[in-house]
């Protein structure tokens, strides 16, 4: 099976490189970025593997499956620019982290287009498992998406026959995961700029001695760092996921706050030390703070 790409970052290389260099040479990737200078597609494609075409069309052409990975506010966008040149009956599986809503609004461009369109959610990090990831899937050509996956050797769950039903639980899932990232910067970064994050710290392992707060909070400062701007873009798209159930989106609009805030910064995690990553975003914050 010919397959294709639109979007290139982290977990599209991450598949890529899990299916390992026979699977990569059959595929055909494009991604926005890539003409900008120094543009980490390029780099991403190289290392998995995987060439990148000239444009959309090239990379669509005579595919039968196409993964599309392109950021949660792009997802609509990049189906709509896709459709008119998907080869007929082609797979179009979309794993942006996108609410049920905007899922649906891009399963009916694809399905107008002739193409059948599959609810993805990754349900965990990319690293280090791969295509291995744990995946949830869902649509009325879930089965067909499932079989594929399996001969990919990929670890995909059927989560329902409704476009929705797999994005839903990666969404409300997120409001605990991303949200307890927020609440720890705000906590953690607070209780050191104090100059007590020692007794702050010392108290929640006694609460909960189960949890290892220190590298917890040192492993959600890093994945705000690394990923805070990704992460946003999906806590936005939480937020409408429960607008859409009339639920508040208080703390998801919230987090997503937090998760910008820290993910503008550009700072690398660096070692794998709380302290530094806390006073890496403190005098970052307080330098910005400074000149505005």
């Amino acid at each position: 099976m010919r397959m294709a790409m639109i979007g290139f970052g982290e977990a599209a290389e991450a598949l890529a490189t899990g299916w390992g260099t026979a699977r990569a040479a059959g595929l055909a990737g494009y991604d926005i970025r890539q003409t900008e200078p120094h543009a980490k597609p390029l780099a991403r494609a190289a290392r998995a593997g995987v060439t990148l075409a000239p444009d959309r069309v090239a990379a669509l052409d005579g595919a039968e499956a196409v993964w599309c990975l392109v950021t949660a506010d792009r997802a609509v966008e990049a189906a709509r620019q896709c459709a008119p040149h998907l080869p007929a009956g082609c797979l179009w599986l979309d794993a942006n982290s996108c609410s049920p809503g905007g899922k649906r609004v891009s399963a009916e461009v694809i399905e107008a287009a002739g193409g059948r369109y599959v609810d993805v959610a990754i349900m965990a990090p990319v690293h280090p498992r791969l295509h291995r990831t744990p995946m949830l899937i869902a649509g009325p050509h879930a089965a067909a998406a499932a079989g594929l996956l399996s001969d990919l050797g990929m670890s995909a769950e059927i989560a329902g026959d409704a476009v929705g039903d797999a994005s839903a639980v990666k969404m409300i899932r997120s409001v605990m995961i991303k949200g307890i990232e927020a609440l720890t910067a705000e906590c953690v970064l607070a209780a050191r700029r104090a100059g007590v994050d020692g007794r702050v710290l010392g108290s929640l392992v006694v609460s909960d001695p189960g949890t290892d707060w220190p590298r917890r909070a040192a492993y959600n400062l890093e994945r705000m760092m690394v990923h805070g701007g990704r992460r946003a873009a999906e806590m936005r798209e939480v937020a409408a996921t429960l607008d859409e159930l009339g639920m508040p989106s208080d703390l998801a609009t919230a987090t997503a706050q937090w998760q910008d805030r820290i993910g503008e910064l550009a700072l690398p995690a660096g070692p794998d030390d709380l302290a530094a990553r806390s006073d890496a975003i403190l005098a970052r914050l307080a330098g910005r703070d400074d000149q505005g």
